[in-house]
């Protein structure tokens, strides 16, 4: 008789389909989470009426912000959740919290309607949409990671950047079917809508596959041990410099993204001066080929470890993220805009196609999900959720270069990080293959 997968190393095509399985959920999250940056060009007016745009997108990245300040909560609580309990049902709760915030955000009537309610509205949403990200992160990075095997785990566990990239890549591909489909009226009137009754109805499918999911070997063998119970105090009195090291390797490496990323669109439209067509193409092409890159750069890890990529994305990140930015604000070309923001996000890769692992590879199983999670969280809340409102912030101030060295010296103090750690491919805490 077979023993429970659980239990004993899985099959190869045991391993792909929970790996599938697992990346198609977190895809349908991170759709929903990035649908609300892809629309917030044409929601923005309907929660924050204003003659200024920059006022408009600074309201709208305000609560942006907010939702990341969920995601620590939720980081603790279905970090310890997916500890305790399981991967699998980490996962599944995450994605039903998910499902709620999107389908609020779809019926909320506009500020003309129900006045202050509906910003505030738009809050909750976003805040349930935080607590369910929060937990989301860790239990797929964990779950991906635990799921490879030793020699392949770089490669796998990549897949959980590209199902991010790729969520948000399906947000701007609906905003650039609606651009086709519908005038600029009705995408303001109420086109804006269809992407999170889309998100909705994708999470409900996502919660039957995920309580479908293998559980992990590791949380197995981990619950058979008796291990400590995961928590706050746990982490923070048995793993501490584990837990300041995915923070602050996090850090310059989670603000490059959002600045390459979720800003890039309207940074376009606001300083370069282009449309918002051209800038949703441009961003939607780039993050193709992003995407694609993901698990090349994994697999380079497995062969030379994890430490060289991390390391050539903080040089090249100090190096270049000022000139790129200072030359796409004023160029008017698409295809130059197009070749700097690509160039951009070949440079983040070093850190998007491994941070996943990294951090699963610095705990023990016991505690693996709360440890990537709450540490990661705490960075994305301080230094990414915040990017866009730092960003747009100094725009206004008519000091806009200063976020380009804000960017910089992030990276800057993630280098330090990646240069003083050891390299987690060669020290691995996940003992199981």
């Amino acid at each position: 008789m077979t023993a429970p997968l659980a239990h004993r190393p899985p099959t190869q095509r045991e391993r792909l389909k929970a790996i599938i399985g697992g990346s198609a959920g977190n895809l349908v999250e991170w759709y929903d989470w990035y649908a609300y940056a892809a629309f917030t060009l044409y929601f923005a007016p309907h929660f924050f009426p204003s003659n200024d745009r920059t006022a408009q997108l600074l309201g709208a990245a305000g609560i942006f912000a907010v939702g990341f300040l969920m995601r620590p909560i939720g980081a603790w609580m279905m970090g310890v959740y997916a500890d305790r309990h399981g991967r699998k049902s980490g996962l599944t709760l995450s994605v039903a919290l998910m499902c709620a915030g999107s389908l609020l955000i779809a019926v909320t009537p506009g500020y003309p309607v129900i006045g202050v309610a509906a910003p505030l509205l738009l809050v909750l949403a976003r805040l349930m949409q935080g607590l369910s990200i929060g937990g989301e992160y860790g239990a797929s990075a964990t779950y991906l990671s635990e799921m490879a095997g030793r020699q392949r785990r770089g490669f796998f566990s990549s897949f959980q950047y590209v199902t991010l990239i790729a969520g948000q890549l399906v947000a701007i591909c609906v905003l650039l079917i609606l651009q086709a489909l519908l005038s600029e009226t009705q995408l303001e009137s109420w086109g804006w809508r269809i992407p999170f009754l889309i998100g909705g109805a994708l999470a409900v499918v996502v919660f039957w596959l995920r309580r479908g999911l293998a559980e992990t070997q590791s949380y197995a063998v981990a619950r058979a041990a008796e291990a400590p119970k995961s928590g706050f105090v746990e982490l923070v009195t048995r793993h501490p410099r584990e837990t300041l090291t995915v923070m602050l390797l996090t850090a310059g490496g989670t603000i490059a993204f959002y600045a390459y990323s979720i800003y890039m669109q309207k940074f376009l439209v606001n300083t370069s001066g282009l449309s918002r067509e051209v800038s949703s193409q441009i961003n939607g092409i780039t993050l193709f080929f992003f995407m694609l890159l993901q698990p090349v750069a994994g697999m380079l890890s497995d062969r030379i470890g994890r430490k060289p990529l991390m390391i050539g994305f903080g040089i090249a990140g100090v190096l270049f993220t000022y000139p790129i930015f200072a030359t796409l604000a004023v160029t008017r070309d698409p295809l130059v805009a197009g070749m700097l923001v690509m160039a951009g996000l070949v440079i983040v890769t070093g850190y998007t196609s491994i941070n996943a692992v990294v951090k699963a590879e610095l705990f023990p199983a016991h505690i693996r999900a709360l440890g990537v999670a709450l540490p990661y969280a705490l960075a994305n809340t301080i230094f990414g959720g915040t990017a866009e409102f730092v960003a747009l912030y100094f725009k206004q101030l008519g000091i806009e270069q200063a976020f380009y060295i804000y960017v910089t010296v992030m990276i800057a103090i993630s280098l330090l990080v990646y240069i003083r750690m050891r390299d987690t491919q060669k020290h691995s805490r996940i003992l199981e293959d």
